[in-house]
């Protein structure tokens, strides 16, 4: 990828000078560049006249190129304390950007750090459709944070679903978020998932699997019914008189003997 810059100066090697300081390197550096307007001196030192214009340029890393527009970016938020470090991965690059102000970056439920992530790969892809550069922008360990919320949320729903059948519809989230949910919701039995609404509004819907057994929470629950009560015919003795008492022996102490039943 070509990063290109316009230097302009009263001669071209001011130009190419100035073109140079903008793109980060040393004055006696070798650069590409293509003289794109000459110097023009003002006729009787007042009319007319043009600098001199140098277009140059430098092929920079897909890594790079992500990094210089996060930074320019934060810059333009006023957030210049914050620190960015890259960490290259391969076909890909991960960013930590960690700071006082770093809620800003986040922004609610993380929409502001997934923009940023958003745009940046945009920027990094628009010219290259065949080799996708992953990017991603990570901070505080938020992304971490946020799977392990989301992974909790869909088995809770999931589990709600398969007890009372009834469907659940999430807020909208963005695709990375919806598969971690789609994945939650699979390792339940008794649902599944699936995504609704266009664009901004896309969210996950987790509903009752038709082919599951219903749920109870007594499988003995009914199992008699319908069953003529059992009675005792039986004729009772009559109780000895000169046997001795014996009080009933508790051996599960204050609680009893299969110890105690919380409702």
């Amino acid at each position: 990828m070509k990063r290109e810059i316009i230097g302009v100066g009263s001669t071209e090697v001011e130009a190419l000078s100035d073109a140079k300081k903008q793109l980060g390197i040393a004055d006696d550096a070798d650069v590409d560049f293509e003289v794109i307007q000459r110097p023009e001196k003002k006729k009787f030192g007042i009319f007319g006249g043009n600098p001199a214009k140098v277009k140059a340029w430098i092929d920079i890393s897909p890594a790079q190129t992500a990094e210089d527009f996060i930074r320019n970016v934060l810059n333009a938020m006023n957030l210049k304390e914050l620190t960015v470090e890259a960490e290259e991965i391969e076909k890909g690059v991960n960013f930590k950007i960690e700071g006082e102000d770093i809620g800003y970056v986040i922004g609610r439920r993380g929409e502001t750090l997934d923009a940023l992530q958003y745009l940046t790969s945009l920027v990094v892809n628009h010219k290259s459709e065949e080799n996708y550069f992953k990017v991603t922008v990570n901070t505080g360990n938020y992304r971490e944070k946020r799977e392990k919320t989301l992974e909790i949320l869909g088995r809770k729903v999931a589990f709600k679903v398969a007890k009372t059948g009834k469907k659940v519809s999430l807020e909208p989230m963005n695709p990375y978020e919806r598969r971690i949910i789609h994945t939650a919701v699979q390792k339940v039995n008794g649902a599944y998932s699936e995504s609704e609404g266009e664009n901004a509004n896309r969210h996950v819907v987790v509903l009752p699997d038709p082919k599951a057994k219903p749920y109870r929470k007594n499988n003995n629950y009914n199992r008699n019914r319908g069953r003529r009560p059992y009675t005792n015919t039986k004729p009772q003795e009559a109780p000895n008189p000169e046997a001795p008492k014996r009080e009933p022996i508790n051996e599960g102490g204050e609680f009893g003997l299969y110890g105690r039943i919380d409702k």
